[in-house]
């Protein structure tokens, strides 16, 4: 059944090889100061921060540097990044690169002109946003996250062991993103298939959530085998613009608010992969890879019906002659020799987690309820002990 939902996406997009041509008009809304934020230097390399650059110099933008953003922001960054901006006035903020960059971007353009200290105001206590709000504006780098359309945030902490995503609302969408495939083209395979992964998870995350059986559902079974076809391409040819410029419209959609509407979203491995990234620094996507498995195989008695529909609907298995578990079991199997073809991590050892850590990790770990089964805390030790191949 179709819950009840409002749905408004505020954020413009220009998609294409000509996309940046738009950057100019876009920049002529805003005021003068401009916050450029990029991260560990690719986009210097491969020659994009370049193109940007001209352009803001063309449009007679007085340019603060805020470079060196990490894959994931930390607070130390976030709080680094708000003197910056404050110190120069800013009027924008530009994200050039991937999801970290934006999520940061977001992040900064909330906390600027927080009175009280933002970690504690939006990710501890996860309170609205009740200040002036800087605007900003993204060029995309690196696909996955589908933060260049959404209003979530990301940040670490790494003395308090905590990696926590905030939604904010439509206001601090991005007022506008440009997405060009080509300029995913100089990605390594391991951050090529780790945003993969983040995409088909995001769906996943929406699609094993209750509220079954609606147009969302129908939605994302389309989406989830568009990911595997173009994946399979991408991973042989990285270059082929077909597959890439497939793979980045496929992530914007899966986290632009609209397949979750009517769903009431499940979202447990993204907490148990950002608490094992809070402990290990790990690549974001590689943390749901290592999880994931272990917590749908735990949860799929809960949701059985769902979990067969997505064998034969996505996975194309046949439901002849077996039972629904059987049948749900082969659908996970095929998922796994996906993610194995892929090259994914499978588990959390091979990110650095060790069973010292196994406490810390649990208690690092959000429980939310949108799913078939609300875990208690014994529950989430079983699946992250079963994470590290045990």
């Amino acid at each position: 059944m179709l819950g009840n939902f409002s749905y408004s996406n505020p954020t413009k997009l220009y998609f294409g090889e000509n996309s940046l041509d738009n950057l100019n008009a876009e920049l002529q809304k805003y005021g003068k100061n401009v916050l450029l934020v990029y991260g560990g230097g690719s986009v210097r390399r491969n020659g994009i921060y370049d193109k940007v650059v001209a352009i803001l110099n063309e449009c007679g933008k007085n340019i603060i540097e805020d470079g060196s953003v990490m894959p994931n922001p930390t607070v130390e960054k976030l709080y680094d990044g708000c003197k910056k901006a404050r110190d120069g006035k800013v009027d924008f903020i530009l994200a050039v690169g991937g999801g970290s960059v934006c999520d940061y971007a977001k992040a900064v353009s909330i906390s600027v002109y927080c009175k009280d200290d933002p970690w504690d105001k939006y990710y501890l206590k996860f309170e609205d946003v009740d200040n002036e709000i800087v605007p900003i504006g993204c060029v995309l780098t690196m696909v996955g996250t589908g933060s260049e359309m959404n209003g979530g945030a990301v940040i670490t902490n790494h003395q308090q062991k905590l990696k926590i995503g905030h939604v904010f609302g439509e206001n601090i969408f991005p007022k506008f993103a440009i997405l060009n495939p080509i300029y995913t083209y100089t990605l390594p395979k391991y951050q090529m298939i780790s945003g993969i992964y983040d995409i088909f998870n995001h769906i996943c995350e929406q699609y094993f959530s209750g509220n079954d059986d609606n147009t969302s559902d129908y939605i994302m079974e389309g989406l989830m085998r568009s990911v595997i076809h173009s994946s399979r391409i991408a991973v042989k040819n990285p270059t082929d613009y077909e597959a890439r410029s497939n793979i980045m419209w496929t992530a914007t959609w899966a986290l632009n608010t609209l397949v979750s509407c009517g769903k009431t979203t499940d979202w447990m491995v993204h907490m148990l992969g950002q608490a094992v990234g809070a402990y290990t620094d790990a690549t974001h996507g590689m943390t749901l890879s290592a999880v994931s498995l272990p917590y749908y195989r735990f949860i799929m008695p809960y949701g059985l019906q769902k979990f067969k529909r997505f064998a034969v609907n996505v996975w194309n298995i046949s439901a002849d002659g077996k039972t629904d578990k059987e049948t749900a079991l082969e659908g996970l199997a095929a998922m796994e020799n996906w993610m194995n073809e892929l090259g994914l991590v499978m588990n959390t050892k091979e990110l650095g987690v060790s069973e010292d850590m196994l406490d810390g990790i649990t208690d690092a770990t959000f429980i939310m309820d949108g799913g078939y089964k609300v875990l208690n805390k014994d529950e989430v030790r079983e699946i992250l002990k079963e994470s590290m191949g045990q």
